[in-house]
């Protein structure tokens, strides 16, 4: 009898040492919102919206511990809309994140999967559109250099460093997955970030090689972006630097890039975020971006942000210029639950012919200037 009481004892210990070594969480973000907009196709519009700041989502994330510093880890992320509960991402089960690797302690990670560009993973949170504190509405033109996080990269294998005293560097290669065309399809990227007592700057540079014809094909397709990309271009290639400052509650920041699209034949509106088709003139296209923005916390409660965003473009022989202006204000009711005001302008000048102002995420004004309010409820689980 007490041999059996024994080995029932260590039974469960051996349990609950292997339980330690490993876990699974499940988490999630929900947002939704009432949008009015002044201008939609030469209407104005009230619209219950999802994601207008943070992209609704579930996922799951694991590790386990394999002994020596390493682990193994993974991440399942859906993406959906509250609004109507429909899958995003082109219809993917989990279309924000799909990745499985190994992390070392001391070097870093290597993870294979449906992954984040380096632009995205080094430069966006240094960009309140790549942040809590503006998202969607705040993204520069058609979200072009991707720091909203329009599209992710497939077939991808992402090396990121360790933290070596505030430094950390990364980056990815997306194979097209098709015989005969390792250099088209593709997809790459590197990146790297230092931190420094209140200071962090950092840098970044993807590039997109792609056959036009096939990026409209469908989720299941082979490519690095195939079924998700943002522009229908046959290369497209995106740099970009920035710094922000944190000085007691307040940060303040800036952000520049550029994107560059060769055999440039449209805006594919579905995955840039935005309901506005665009054609492109066939050629080259240019996009500038400077970001300027600020928030500061009022109380452990309330806080506000603002940026204020120049693009000036080269498209097909027209040069368009964007100025946007973007003011949010957040009060966190609980730790996880919080509401929300955003407001955004934006005025475009020397626009050509069927450009007009737009805000990403919404359809296109009739005139060059649009205006945009939401009130929001956010709740993470």
């Amino acid at each position: 009898m007490k041999k059996t009481l024994l080995v029932g004892a260590l039974t469960g210990a051996f349990a609950t040492m292997a339980h330690a070594q490993s876990s699974v969480t499940l988490y999630g973000l929900i947002d939704a919102g009432i949008t009015y907009t002044n201008n939609q196709g030469g209407h104005s519009a009230w619209q219950q919206t999802t994601g207008s700041v943070n992209g609704s989502r579930w996922g799951l994330r694991g590790s386990e511990d394999l002994g020596g510093g390493l682990k193994a880890i993974f991440t399942l992320e859906n993406g959906f809309g509250i609004n109507n509960g429909t899958l995003k991402q082109s219809g993917r089960e989990f279309g924000r994140q799909a990745w499985v690797g190994i992390k070392s302690d001391q070097f870093g990670a290597v993870t294979l999967g449906r992954q984040y560009d380096d632009v995205v993973q080094y430069l966006g949170p240094l960009a309140l559109t790549g942040t809590q504190y503006g998202g969607t509405y705040f993204a520069h033109p058609f979200d072009n250099d991707n720091l909203d996080n329009s599209f992710r990269v497939n077939n991808s294998v992402h090396f990121q460093s360790a933290n070596y005293g505030g430094f950390k560097f990364g980056a990815l290669y997306g194979f097209s997955n098709t015989g005969g065309q390792f250099s088209n399809n593709r997809a790459y990227s590197v990146g790297a970030s230092y931190a420094w007592g209140g200071l962090n700057v950092a840098a970044a540079y993807m590039q997109l090689n792609n056959d036009v014809n096939n990026l409209a094909q469908g989720a299941t397709a082979p490519g690095a972006v195939t079924g998700d990309a943002t522009f229908v271009a046959g290369r497209q290639r995106t740099w970009g630097a920035g710094a922000n400052y944190t000085f007691g509650p307040a940060t303040a920041g800036f952000v520049f890039t550029q994107t560059r699209l060769d055999n440039a034949l449209g805006v594919n509106a579905a995955n840039a975020g935005t309901a506005a088709t665009l054609a492109l003139p066939g050629g080259g296209a240019r996009f500038n971006n400077y970001e300027v923005n600020a928030r500061y916390a009022l109380t452990p409660a309330l806080s506000l942000a603002g940026a204020y965003t120049y693009t000036d473009s080269s498209i097909g022989g027209v040069n368009p210029k964007w100025n946007q202006f973007n003011l949010q204000a957040d009060y966190a009711l609980s730790k996880r639950t919080d509401v929300y005001l955003v407001s955004e302008f934006q005025h475009v000048v020397d626009k050509g012919t069927g450009i007009g102002a737009v805000i990403n995420g919404l359809n296109m004004s009739s005139t060059n200037k649009q205006v945009a309010v939401t009130a929001g409820l956010r709740h993470r689980f």
